[in-house]
C-alpha cells in the first residue's frame, strides 16, 4: 500500500529551545540599536513569550481552519495549499537577521503555526481515509512518528558544529522550509482520499481507482459498498457543523474523549520537560559541550519508542496505551520533582533526573503523542470528522498556546520564590 507521509514541521518546540540563547541575544542587540538602550528582563521575556506562543496561537487559527479547507479542497488539497504557509515563514525567519527585525520571526512563527494546526488534524484525517481497517491505527500513529523524526533532525542540525551557532541559527530556522517543497513535488501524485472522492464529490469511478492503486487489487467491491452505505445514512444529516457537532448527544462523550485527551497531551508536561533537560543534564555533570549529544540521544529513544508504538497499537489497543503511558509520566514527574529536590545534596541523584527524563519521554511516546490522532479518526464518521478535528485542534494547540505563555513567566518567578525560600530559611535550590 501506498501512503502519502507528511514530514510534520512541530520540531518546532525544539528548534526555538536549541537558539534560545541566539535569538534571546538577536532581540536585545537589535532593540540595542534601535533605542540605544538595553532591553529590560520583564520585556525580553515578554517578547520571548511571544514568540514561543505565536507558534500554537498560529496552530490554533489553523485547526479553526480545518473544517471549511478539507470540505472545500479535500484532504490532498489542503495539504497542498498549507505548503503557503511553510515555505513563506521559512524564508522570513531565514532573512529574519539580515533584515535586523525581530518582528518578523513572530510574525512569521504564527503563519508556520497555521501550517502546523492544519497539517496535524488533516494529515491523520487522511491517512486514516487511505488506510485498511487492520491497519488503520499504525498508520494513524506514523504523523507522529514522523514529528519525532523532525525533532530528532531538529536537535542534529542545532549541535554547535553543524547551525546551532551565531551563523546558523537563521538557517536552522528556515529549513521548515524543505520538507514543505518536499511535499509540493510529491503529493501531486498520490490519489485523493476516495471517501471524499465518492461521498463528497460523487466520482465513483476516481474514487475506485484510487482504491485499486492504494490496496494492490482490482477487486475493491466491499470497501467502495460500505462507502456507499455510509453516504446514504449520513446524507439525511449532512455534514456537520462544529454547533452541530455540539449539540449532538449521541457524539457527547466521543466529544469529552478527544478533549480530555489533547489537553493531556499537551498540560501532561511535555513541554517542561524538554525546557529543563539541559540543566538538569548539566547538573548531573555533563560536559556542557556534551549536553547536545546527550539531547540527540534523547531524541532517539523519542523516535524508537513511537516506532515501536506503531507495530504494538494494534495487539494492544488505544486505551491500554494511553493509560500506560500517562501512567508513566505521572510516575516520572513525581521521581523528577524528588530527585530535582535532592540532587545538590545526594551525589547519585542528578543521575536519577536524567533516567525520569528518559522513562518520561518513552511514556509520552508510546500513548499521550500519538493515540488522541488515531482516536479522533476513529470515534467520528464521515460527516462528523472534520468539526471533530477542528474541536480536537483548537484544544491541542489553545493548551499550548497557554503554556507557551505563561510558562517563561511562571518559572521565572518560581526560582525567584525559591530564592526567597534559600535566602531566608537557609533552604538549598536547585540551580536552574
Amino acid at each position: 500500500m501506498r501512503i502519502y507521509i507528511h514530514f510534520c514541521a512541530d520540531a518546532d518546540f525544539c528548534h526555538v529551545l536549541l537558539l534560545l540563547q541566539f535569538m534571546q541575544h538577536f532581540y536585545n542587540v537589535t532593540f540595542t540599536e534601535r533605542h540605544a538602550t538595553p532591553m529590560g528582563e520583564n520585556q525580553l521575556t515578554l517578547l520571548w513569550s511571544l514568540s514561543v506562543s505565536m507558534y500554537p496561537l498560529g496552530g490554533f487559527f489553523g485547526s479553526l481552519m480545518v473544517a471549511p479547507l478539507v470540505n472545500k479542497l479535500g484532504r490532498k488539497g489542503t495539504l497542498l495549499f498549507n505548503n503557503i504557509f511553510s515555505i513563506v515563514p521559512a524564508l522570513m525567519m531565514g532573512f529574519s537577521e539580515l533584515a535586523k527585525s525581530y518582528e518578523i520571526i513572530i510574525v512569521a512563527r504564527f503563519i508556520v503555526g497555521i501550517c502546523a494546526g492544519l497539517s496535524s488534524n488533516v494529515v491523520p484525517m487522511y491517512l486514516g481515509e487511505l488506510s485498511p481497517k487492520n491497519l488503520r491505527g499504525a498508520i494513524g500513529i506514523v504523523p507522529q512518528l514522523f514529528i519525532t523524526i523532525g525533532i530528532l533532525s531538529a536537535q542534529i542540525l542545532g549541535i554547535r558544529n553543524i547551525l546551532g551557532n551565531s551563523s546558523g541559527w537563521t538557517l536552522l530556522l528556515g529549513v521548515t522550509g524543505i520538507p514543505a517543497l518536499i511535499e509540493l513535488l510529491l503529493l501531486p501524485f498520490f490519489p485523493e482520499s476516495p471517501r471524499y472522492t465518492l461521498i463528497q464529490r460523487g466520482d465513483e469511478m476516481t474514487a475506485k481507482k484510487a482504491l485499486q492503486s492504494l490496496r494492490g487489487r482490482e477487486d475493491v467491491t466491499e470497501e467502495l459498498s460500505e462507502m456507499h452505505l455510509e453516504d446514504r445514512s449520513e446524507r439525511a444529516e449532512g455534514r456537520l457543523s462544529v454547533l452541530s457537532l455540539l449539540s449532538q448527544r449521541s457524539l457527547r462523550w466521543q466529544l469529552v474523549s478527544i478533549i480530555l485527551m489533547n489537553m493531556g497531551q499537551q498540560l501532561s508536561g511535555v513541554n517542561a520537560i524538554y525546557y529543563y533537560a539541559d540543566s538538569i543534564y548539566a547538573t548531573a555533570g555533563v560536559a556542557q559541550n556534551d549536553i547536545q549529544y546527550v539531547t540527540v540521544g534523547t531524541g532517539a529513544v523519542n523516535v524508537f519508542m513511537t516506532v515501536a508504538a506503531v507495530f504494538i497499537v494494534e495487539a494492544s489497543g488505544r486505551r491500554l496505551l494511553l493509560l500506560i503511558g500517562f501512567g508513566i509520566c505521572c510516575g516520572a514527574c513525581i521521581l523528577l520533582t524528588v530527585a530535582l529536590d535532592f540532587q545538590k545534596s545526594v551525589t547519585w541523584m542528578p543521575y536519577i533526573s536524567i533516567t525520569c527524563v528518559i522513562i518520561y519521554i518513552t511514556g509520552h511516546a508510546i500513548g499521550p503523542s500519538p493515540i488522541p490522532y488515531v482516536v479522533t479518526t476513529e470515534m467520528f464518521r464521515y460527516s462528523a470528522r472534520p468539526a471533530a478535528f477542528m474541536v480536537a485542534g483548537s484544544v491541542h494547540w489553545l493548551s499550548n498556546f497557554t503554556v507557551g505563555l505563561l510558562f517563561p513567566f511562571m518559572e521565572l518567578n518560581w526560582w525567584q520564590a525559591l530564592r526567597c525560600v534559600r535566602d531566608r530559611y537557609g533552604m538549598p535550590v536547585v540551580a536552574r
